[in-house]
């Protein structure tokens, strides 16, 4: 179990740079064929006006023609169109109705003059844009100058890619900052729940050898029980050497062996039921099943798992008489493994959380044996763990499914 990510940690921020990259990339590069597919349709409008009235200027009948012009090409115009005379100055002699002026606020109250100065500069600022398009008599004579800008739709989606761009980077400030608190969170969890998860381990033969110490100190004389008891003492020990093999494994890859299934589980099996009158529980504990199948796994880190299971069915019966029911069967290229236990069982909403670090339901749990358990098997053995059926007050089941040597 590796605790320091800088390689991933690094892998992840250059990643989300890409991404920001990217998208920032991609919306400008699209939004900008955008405005200028815009901007050259508003220019052909630009463009095509201007042509009918040069048309219209060099017609010697515009009445009809005049009419058309208006009704069909200036209506359709939503962009800031100024119609100046060949020095890009604009008279007004009715300020209430300029008809060479479209789709720009100005204000009615200022004089003609004052008009006639603001519609000069937007003239101004209109060229820095957009070339002028001249209006000609005859291919030789300028009569007049169409001034014109983007229409309000064109200059929003200048604007829209800077706003893609700020709420992409906050997409990705805060889905980073959110992930390097859950990043932390979960490494807090760890490494306090492989601290507790040590003791506890180590607790239990620990408690185990304190308990047979005494025995040996009442029965000295008695020969038969003394080797009994160094018997029993040797296998507390094995247990603690066990337990420091298994830690010195997490975050290395083990050797898988192939084994009988069902003598591994038996050896904890049969380790649980010398020791569960000291639980002060009423608990009965049966292994049934296939005794000959066999799979690829690693003795230590596979008895862990049947640990781990056997102690949360244990946590979890609080009835006089509980049950632990553990079942191997083989199907197909498959190898199954049933651990049932008529404890309080686990809520469907709570389904997923148990096997994350740090989750318990228990008062002085740490939520490490279950995420341990599901790394171990899925990782390293590359089966399968999960809840197969619980409810509560009825109990739960966990299956194990390994693939079959």
């Amino acid at each position: 179990m590796k605790m320091s990510g800088g390689p991933a940690s690094l892998r992840m921020k250059i990643a989300l740079l890409i991404l920001a990259i990217f998208i920032a990339g991609g919306t400008l590069f699209y939004t900008q064929a955008l405005v200028e597919k815009l901007q050259e349709k508003e220019r052909q409008y630009a463009m095509l006006y201007a042509k009918g009235i040069e048309y219209v200027a060099n017609t010697s009948s515009p009445e009809s023609d005049i009419t058309f012009l208006f009704e069909n090409i200036l209506k359709p115009i939503d962009f800031p169109l100024i119609n100046s005379d060949p020095h890009d100055r604009v008279t007004i002699t009715d300020k209430n109705d300029i008809k060479d002026i479209r789709n720009i606020k100005y204000d009615t109250t200022l004089t003609n003059k004052q008009l006639e100065k603001y519609f000069e500069n937007k003239i101004k600022e209109m060229d820095k844009s957009h070339k002028p398009i001249l209006i000609k008599y005859k291919d030789d004579v300028v009569l007049q100058k169409i001034h014109y800008g983007d229409s309000d739709l064109v200059n929003q989606l200048k604007f829209y890619p800077l706003l893609q761009i700020i709420i992409a980077g906050l997409f990705i400030i805060i889905g980073y900052i959110g992930f390097s608190n859950i990043k932390r969170s979960e490494q807090s969890n760890i490494w306090v729940g492989m601290a507790k998860e040590t003791a506890h381990q180590f607790g239990t033969p620990i408690s185990s050898l304190m308990g047979w110490l005494e025995m040996l100190k009442m029965n000295y004389k008695d020969e038969d029980k003394v080797i009994d008891i160094a018997d029993e003492i040797e296998n507390d020990v094995q247990r603690l050497n066990k337990i420091t093999y298994r830690f010195s494994k997490i975050g290395a890859k083990p050797e898988l062996k192939e084994k009988t299934v069902y003598e591994e589980i038996k050896r904890v099996v049969d380790y649980f039921q010398r020791r569960l009158p000291q639980t002060g529980k009423s608990v009965e504990l049966n292994l049934n099943g296939d005794q000959q199948v066999s799979a690829e796994i690693n003795s230590e880190l596979f008895e862990w798992v049947i640990e781990n299971l056997i102690k949360n069915a244990l946590d979890a019966i609080d009835n006089k008489h509980g049950k632990i029911e553990i079942m191997v069967n083989t199907n197909q290229n498959k190898v199954e493994i049933d651990v049932t236990d008529n404890g309080k069982g686990i809520e469907m909403k709570r389904r997923r959380d148990i096997f994350r670090p740090g989750y318990s339901t228990k008062r002085r749990g740490w939520g490490l044996g279950l995420s341990l358990s599901k790394r171990i098997i899925e990782s390293y053995h590359r089966g399968k763990i999960f809840v197969k059926t619980s409810a509560p007050g009825e109990g739960t089941t966990f299956k194990i499914i390994l693939k079959r040597c």
